[in-house]
């Protein structure tokens, strides 16, 4: 660890997009980086770039996430090196195709990668974590996570995860000096359009955000102390209201009897044209 670093920070998918721009920004804030992704040529330039300019310690990891011993060595690493104090999941990938014609084994791959990977990896960072009292995690969302009608669904269901997983994340380490957010990112200028299947070109513009922006509002948030951001939303009341209602909705999701309206017996169940008088 170089002298007056804020700790290491660990990001994933690192070699390019929003992974890179994290890299960078966590740089400028006094983090020396381990950076984490396939292409060892593109990390290595980025790794180069990063210690020429802002000095930090950089270290690369070429792995890929989906392969369990490449995990296996990142996990390692995460559980073993005390310098880590934060944890950017950010590797995953993407479909847009809709969901039935979709290759049920490339929708496992997504899967093992977006959801199965992130875990590990977190139950790999947290314990050290929470011995040495301080750290933080930012798990890579989507917007899809809570609109998954938007893209391919199997990739929108990853994504509910990735914030089903924070939220209960965020509740069992409530008492301890450990941050967790969830992101959920919009349409955002990366390479990630042309490798789902969409190349971003056919994307409306006025709904894709610059990768740069987008990573920049994320630790604008961070620092806000917000448990969820997103990026585009322009105002964080309609996220409260969201919030709100399904806080509300916890106290009676689970009962001894069935909700009057599915009992049987007595009273007929209302038909369809009932309910809607």
């Amino acid at each position: 660890m170089t002298e007056n670093s804020k700790g290491t920070a660990l990001v994933t998918g690192a070699s390019s997009g929003i992974g890179a721009i994290y890299a960078d920004r966590l740089a400028r804030r006094g983090y020396d980086l381990i950076l984490v992704a396939r292409n060892k040529e593109r990390l290595n330039t980025l790794a180069e770039r990063l210690a020429d300019k802002t000095g930090r310690g950089v270290e690369v990891v070429a792995a890929d996430l989906g392969n369990k011993d490449d995990l296996g060595r990142v996990e390692k690493i995460l559980r073993t090196d005390a310098s880590i104090t934060t944890l950017v999941n950010n590797a995953g990938i993407g479909a847009t195709a809709p969901l039935l014609p979709s290759d049920i084994d490339k929708m496992e791959e997504m899967i093992t990668l977006n959801v199965a990977a992130l875990t590990r990896l977190t139950y790999a960072a947290v314990p050290g974590f929470v011995k040495r009292g301080a750290g933080a995690i930012i798990n890579i969302a989507s917007i899809v996570g809570i609109a998954p009608e938007l893209l391919n669904g199997v990739y929108g269901g990853s994504k509910a995860f990735v914030l089903a997983f924070t939220l209960s994340l965020q509740k069992e380490l409530a008492e301890t000096n450990i941050r967790v957010q969830a992101v959920l990112p919009g349409a955002t200028a990366t390479d990630f359009w042309s490798i789902a299947g969409t190349p971003l070109e056919h994307v409306p513009s006025e709904i894709v955000m610059s990768a740069e922006d987008m990573v920049d509002a994320s630790l604008a948030g961070f620092d806000f102390g917000e448990r969820v951001t997103i990026p585009a939303l322009p105002d964080a009341g309609d996220w409260e209201t969201y919030e709100a209602a399904r806080q509300k909705l916890m106290p009676n999701l689970s009962h001894s009897t069935p909700a009057a309206r599915y009992r049987v017996g007595g009273n007929a169940l209302p038909t369809v044209k009932d309910r809607t008088h």
